[in-house]
């Protein structure tokens, strides 16, 4: 997985936020992390909803049971920076609860199908999971504001 990450890192900052395949048409973004335990700068590529002036990401690790080391690294320094296309900026990640949360994981459910009826191959990639999913939707805030 390491791999695909930096090419896909790399090939959506070399085309201005545009990757190719599954997620050609998807809004995405790179997140970038301070390792909890570590203190390094992690980077991830994620889809993200806009709902005014936050950008939300879903901790879904794609249908596992555990939560992506991202969702770790931002709960320990909630401090991160996000890139979207040209734009690089530094914004504060909050948890999302209540009937809000559950409105972007509908959202977010919803995109995946849609996304599943072009590349259906994907389908072995479940966005339910086992586990509570408490503290799994994220607001990102724009730092500088």
């Amino acid at each position: 997985m390491s791999d695909w990450n930096s090419q896909i890192i790399e090939e959506f900052r070399t085309n201005e936020g545009k990757v190719s395949g599954f997620y050609d048409k998807a809004p995405l973004l790179l997140l970038t992390t301070t390792g909890k335990r570590s203190g390094k700068r992690h980077t991830t590529l994620l889809a993200y909803q806009s709902e005014g002036d936050r950008l939300i990401v879903i901790a879904a690790n794609r249908g596992t049971t555990k939560n992506p080391d991202w969702y770790h690294n931002l709960m320990a320094h909630p401090e991160v920076t996000v890139e979207i296309g040209k734009e690089t900026f530094s914004a504060i990640a909050t948890i999302v609860e209540g009937e809000e949360r559950e409105h972007f994981l509908a959202k977010g459910r919803e995109s995946w199908s849609k996304a599943l009826e072009s590349q259906p191959e994907q389908a072995e990639v479940s966005v339910e999971t086992a586990r509570q999913m408490t503290g799994m939707v994220i607001a990102l805030t724009q730092a500088d504001l």
